[in-house]
């Protein structure tokens, strides 16, 4: 077993790039067609709807961008209130915010990490008019329950599976069950366009409203006419040949996921210390980050065992902050299951070139910090 003193710093993330993803690259720089126009962009957008499981895809400029346009096409104005799980990655509640929207922020499940069902209800008020579910670290909400609320309350489901590409509910895909689904290929996701984002919907008025106002709203019969306020959202031929390369891998990429985290298991399962990532029947996690909760008390917090871990050359990172805990977001909200979980909640390495030697590594380390 390596050593701290020749053991090589473990990165958080990484992308994995092959050969394929650089002939791609290069294929479309040689082509001239750089920018937002170029083949594999309409590839990449057909394939990944294939993938996901719906009849259109919309790429994008990356995954925040994606969310935004969505809920613009689909009509929500300012003033309106988007329920948001209180544990997410803080874009969630900006997409709502450029708007003009209201970001309200629910509980979520300690079971699941996932926005929770019954925290939902309580917050719905006559200005309520979406959801947006949150697939936290690759583990699918429960979207059953929530397109129920949903469609008792006249509400707009949209899922943010920027973290979440490949897992499923029951063998159907995440991005598949809501009005559309929004993805990140931001460098550490499961594919990466290096920045890029994508909405996957089967909703042919949302995909053409999208398109439309992804391209600045320009006139499809009249060059440089504009009728409305549009964006320049669009992403380039040469990020989509990274991406379509990447898809083409993402089976690949997705079972190494799930092996790394078998190896976790196996060298931490054992502790009573830790709970990894949620695991339930008929769910796929395809556990973008192995994750773990410490337990309420310990010899070490998690701050100091994450610091005494970067001393032995291992990454880590905090779980998000609870959104209602940020300075421009904090309204006096406490959600006890999003505070409690985001206090004790650390991701471990989870990149896809990972070995089981390092793995074993960081494990006996954790454990070695914990008992002293």
């Amino acid at each position: 077993m390596s050593t701290q003193k020749n053991t090589k710093f473990i990165p958080i993330s990484e992308p994995s790039i092959t050969k394929r993803e650089i002939d791609y690259v290069t294929k479309a720089v040689k082509s001239g067609w750089v920018s937002s126009l170029g083949e594999y962009i309409t590839q990449f957008e057909e394939q990944f709807a294939k993938f996901i499981g719906t009849k259109y895809a919309v790429s994008c400029t990356n995954g925040t961008v994606a969310l935004h346009l969505a809920m613009v096409s689909a009509g929500i104005k300012p003033g309106d209130e988007v329920i948001i799980p209180d544990l997410t990655f803080v874009a969630t509640a900006s997409a709502v915010k450029y708007i003009g929207a209201i970001p309200v922020f629910a509980d979520i499940d300690p079971a699941t990490w996932c926005i929770k069902p019954d925290s939902i209800k309580k917050l719905i008020t006559p200005k309520t008019k979406a959801i947006v579910p949150v697939h936290l670290y690759g583990y699918p909400a429960d979207m059953a329950a929530i397109n129920k609320i949903a469609a008792e309350h006249g509400l707009t489901v949209f899922e943010d599976a920027a973290e979440a590409h490949g897992a499923s509910i029951n063998k159907k895909r995440v991005g598949s069950f809501g009005k559309c689904g929004v993805f990140s290929f931001y460098g550490n996701k499961i594919i990466t366009t290096g920045e890029g984002g994508m909405i996957t919907t089967s909703d042919q008025v949302l995909h053409d409203r999208a398109k439309y106002l992804r391209d600045h709203a320009m006139s499809k019969t009249k060059r440089y006419w504009h009728t409305e306020l549009g964006y320049n959202y669009r992403i380039t031929n040469i990020q989509a040949a990274l991406g379509l390369a990447q898809l083409h891998r993402i089976d690949s990429i997705i079972k190494k996921k799930l092996k790394i985290f078998s190896w976790y298991k196996k060298y931490l399962g054992q502790s009573e210390l830790f709970s990894l990532n949620p695991e339930q029947k008929g769910i796929t996690n395809v556990i973008w980050m192995v994750s773990i909760l410490l337990p309420e008390k310990l010899k070490i917090d998690r701050d100091n065992l994450m610091k005494k871990l970067r001393e032995k050359n291992i990454d880590t990172r905090p779980f998000f902050y609870p959104i209602s805990q940020l300075p421009m977001y904090n309204t006096g909200v406490i959600n006890p299951v999003a505070y409690d979980i985001a206090e004790r909640g650390m991701n471990l390495p989870s990149a896809f070139n990972l070995t089981e030697e390092q793995v074993e590594y960081i494990c006996k380390q954790m454990l070695m910090l914990i008992k002293d």
